[in-house]
């Protein structure tokens, strides 16, 4: 019997009260044709009702795609996911209370799959600890009707950890470039291989289905095993989608430098415009050094991906993505977790078992919110949630942190000749007396002797064992004036305060090597 079944059966095959797991990373791997369709049935019959939907990734474009096809009332009764963010409607509905909602680290759920499939009690770790998935601060709840502890302490061998629970799973819902006949999928147009494996064999063996979208079918036994992703057993029916519902990523329909099959000239990315972002980005990128592994946070940390390129420098070390690619240049903007150019492109949930074990030598991440005892925000800001993503593992594990950031929001800065200087004020204050979120604990951070950095274009803060300590302030600028007042705190004045090096602050710098050689 054929696998093959249309877009309108696959809707079909999701039952009410279902707990229904989806790949995705932004639009990459997720089944977009396939969320389309359960919309389309919802509106016209009501079913199916209360489902739990569950990804690691963030889901969507940041518009009206990916999980918000399923934000409705009725449809959605919980939420576990590792980020929110770029479905708006669904990140409303946590906002106004209406579904259980957890958020928990991106790299706990990506590898909870392989958790599941092998009948184990849920993933053990330390990651979280401090934060706010921590069960001694809220456990990954985000809205009052998530009652449920997900997330508990344990003890072993007199050493406290976290235990994330495993969580029942009825359907997963994934994709592939290409199905045979018999079910067996490869993925040569997608731009990473993510945790589809292990989705399926953990649905299998909870007794469930696998629903796979696919761009192309092709003929039995014509796939070549080895680029065989998930294999035709574990695979329970196949839809085929329109290209346009089945993107590469959230900006790009397909391309082949992104999916490894062909490579760009390094000089065909453009460079990135001079501005208070490519300032900060060039100050980070001054803490890399040879031989280093390296990863790069959405947002502002991606530009540092971009200076490298800009200043050939990138053979000194190696960029990876917590997507799993290594080498090569990090895309950046709405192809990110792709990578131009990659040596290396590995499965999801392998990658994060390297990070989590401290594999990553530097991390760069986004600098959302920080306060006076150096813990960050980057997950909840008022009633706004759009959960921690993979910055909890990533910050945690790896042995050094920089983050990277303007220090106010809304802020209009001039760079001449080398020299900083404030036009206008910003709005909000990024540094502030306490975070309203704990995605990144300071006291965990002192307590393992890691090196943190806060690199904005005003400024360079460090956290050490007597706290938030300002080490470095731009060429040009007034200490009290136009860094401190822009501040909720005062942190700790270096006795040997510096000026950050005036070439950062020019149109053009190439000074970048002398800095990761020395």
């Amino acid at each position: 019997m054929s696998k093959i079944i249309s877009l309108e059966k696959a809707a079909e095959l999701i039952p009410d009260n279902a707990s229904v797991a989806w790949s995705t990373i932004g639009m990459s791997f997720f089944a977009e044709a396939v969320a389309k369709s359960v919309e389309q049935r919802f509106l016209e019959t009501g079913h199916p009702q209360n489902l739990t939907l569950i990804h690691d990734c963030g889901c969507g474009d940041g518009k009206g795609k990916g999980m918000s096809h399923l934000a409705y009332e009725g449809l959605v009764k919980r939420l576990i996911s590792g980020h929110t963010g770029q479905a708006p409607k669904m990140a409303n509905m946590i906002s106004e209370d209406e579904i259980e909602a957890y958020l928990l680290p991106q790299g706990v759920l990506t590898t909870m799959w392989r958790q599941i499939a092998g009948n184990k009690p849920g993933v053990i770790t330390k990651i979280g600890m401090g934060t706010y998935v921590d069960p001694l601060v809220s456990g990954g709840k985000v809205t009052s009707l998530a009652k449920e502890d997900l997330v508990k302490r344990i003890s072993i061998e007199e050493e406290e950890w976290l235990l994330y629970k495993t969580f029942p799973l009825d359907v997963v819902v994934i994709r592939a470039t290409t199905a045979d006949e018999d079910g067996n999928l490869s993925v040569e147009e997608e731009a990473m291989l993510a945790e589809i494996l292990p989705m399926a064999q953990a649905v299998k063996n909870r007794g469930g289905i696998v629903i796979a979208q696919v761009k192309f079918i092709a003929e039995r036994h014509s796939i070549h095993p080895k680029e065989v992703k998930v294999p035709g057993v574990l695979v329970d029916y196949i839809t085929v989608a329109p290209e346009e519902d089945h993107m590469q990523t959230i900006g790009t329909t397909y391309n082949p430098g992104l999916a490894g099959n062909s490579r760009v000239p390094l000089n065909a990315i453009p460079p990135m415009p001079f501005s208070d972002r490519k300032v900060i980005a060039r100050r980070a990128a001054m803490e890399l050094e040879s031989n280093v592994m390296v990863n790069l946070g959405i947002g502002m940390p991606d530009g540092v991906a971009s200076v490298a390129a800009e200043e050939q420098v990138t053979r000194h070390f190696t960029l990876t993505t917590e997507l799993g690619t290594y080498g090569g240049i990090p895309a950046s903007g709405p192809d990110f977790g792709a990578a131009w150019n990659a040596d290396a492109i590995i499965e999801h949930e392998a990658q994060f078992d390297f990070y989590d074990g401290g594999g990553l030598d530097i991390a760069f991440l986004g600098l959302a919110q920080a306060d006076q005892l150096g813990n960050l925000n980057v997950s909840k800001f008022g009633p706004k949630v759009v959960g921690p993503g993979g910055f909890i593992n990533i910050s945690q594990s790896a042995k050094k942190v920089v983050f990277c950031g303007t220090l106010e929001n809304g802020a209009k800065l001039s760079f001449e000749n080398g020299q900083a200087k404030v036009i206008q004020e910003g709005k909000v204050k990024k540094f502030v007396q306490s975070v309203d979120h704990i995605t990144f604990s300071g006291a965990v951070a002192q307590a393992n002797n890691k090196p943190v950095l806060f690199i904005t274009e005003r400024c360079v803060l460090e956290l050490r064992e007597e706290g938030m300590v300002l080490t470095e302030i731009a060429p040009g600028l007034d200490l009290e004036r136009d860094v401190l007042s822009a501040m909720a705190f005062t942190p700790i004045i270096a006795e040997d305060l510096k000026t950050m090096p005036e070439e950062i602050f020019q149109e053009s710098w190439g000074g970048l090597e002398k800095y990761i050689i020395g």
